[in-house]
Parts: C-alpha cells; sequence; structure tokens
C-alpha cells in the first residue's frame, strides 16, 4: 500500500476511508474465499494488497524520500515519553502525577525559581525533568508526618484504643457478657492497667 502523508482534514480523511475499507473489505474477501484460518489469511494478503493497490494507490507527486536520520543529540528514549511543562516553585519543587520532586542543584536555588521544566515519563513509570533539555538530578520530597492531631473528647477512647466498660450496674452485667472473652468487671480506677 502507498504511504500518504495526512497533513491536512482532506488527508486524514482519506486515510480513515482507506482504514475503513481494509477492516470492512478484507473480512468481505476472507469470508467470500471461504477462508477462516490464520495460515490461509496470511497466504492470501499478498493478492489481496496487490488488487488492493491496484485499484486505489496513487502515485505521489514527488518521489523523495523525506525521511532523515536520527542525529547524535536526539535522544529516542526521551523523544518517546509522556512529555508535560510544569513551573518550578520557590523551594524548587515540582509536582507530578501526585509525587513531588525536589531538584537538587548545585547552582544558586534562586536562578531556577519559576523556572519551566519538562517532566517526561516513560513506559516503564521511570521520570526523567529536563531543564533547557539536559536532565536535573532530583530526589522525592516526603512531607514531613504531623507530630500531633487534635481528637475530640467523643473519639479520644477509641483512638487510644481503650476499651469502655459498662457501669457496675448495668444490665449486661446479669446477662454473663463478655469483654475480649472476659467477664465484664467493675471498671477499673481511670489510668490503672
Amino acid at each position: 500500500m502507498s504511504l500518504t502523508g495526512a497533513n491536512t482534514p482532506q488527508a486524514k480523511g482519506r486515510i480513515e476511508r482507506a482504514n475503513q475499507t481494509l477492516q470492512d473489505r478484507l473480512v468481505k474477501e476472507l469470508r467470500l474465499r471461504g477462508i477462516s484460518d490464520m495460515e490461509t489469511a496470511n497466504a492470501f494478503l499478498p493478492e489481496f494488497q496487490e488488487d488492493f493497490n491496484r485499484r486505489f494507490a496513487v502515485t505521489p507527486r514527488s518521489t523523495h524520500n523525506a525521511h532523515r536520520p536520527l542525529l547524535k543529540v536526539d535522544n529516542l528514549d526521551l523523544i518517546l515519553t509522556h512529555q508535560e511543562t510544569r513551573t518550578l516553585s520557590k523551594n524548587l519543587t515540582v509536582q507530578f502525577k501526585n509525587i513531588v520532586y525536589q531538584i537538587q542543584s548545585k547552582r544558586p536555588g534562586y536562578a531556577l525559581r519559576n523556572a519551566k521544566v519538562t517532566v517526561c515519563e516513560n513506559a516503564k513509570g521511570e521520570v526523567t525533568i529536563l531543564y533547557n533539555n539536559k536532565p536535573l538530578s532530583y530526589t522525592l520530597y516526603h512531607k514531613p508526618s504531623r507530630q500531633a492531631e487534635v481528637v475530640d473528647s467523643k473519639t479520644l477512647d477509641r483512638q487510644l484504643k481503650i476499651p469502655t466498660l459498662p457501669a457496675p450496674n448495668h444490665p449486661w452485667r446479669r446477662y454473663g457478657h463478655r469483654i475480649n472473652g472476659k467477664p465484664i468487671q467493675e471498671a477499673p480506677p481511670h489510668g490503672a492497667d
């Protein structure tokens, strides 16, 4: 099949029509010929392709090969990544997919403040951060954990995992209820174990 660059909406339409033709016509041709296994279908493809090209191929205006060799500065490992532009914060951090990256730099911190960087993630999930097309070293930034949390008095026992015992005259005591396999006894004095 001939290669047609899709630089215009019309060309994109031609490609979509060609794909639809292939998906539709090829299946019908296979049915008409009674082909239902992979080996026979693969053997039939050259014949189908020759007929398809004879009927639908268009001669290109130019025979010039527009492909160019890969330059030494081109890095396919970075080109073939998911890339997003981010802005560094004042403390040289950038967030990507709920992870905060702390940039490590030998230059003064103010030099990179508010700089535009490109975060590249490859198929393996490895992240590279580029500034002016050069990788920056980074560490993962971990927020410090909170030292203390305010807990209201209603949930204090649950937070401290203190079992609440019923009062000495509670009706449960008459029916032999147990806590952790032990019969309910009088509540110990507060602070005693």
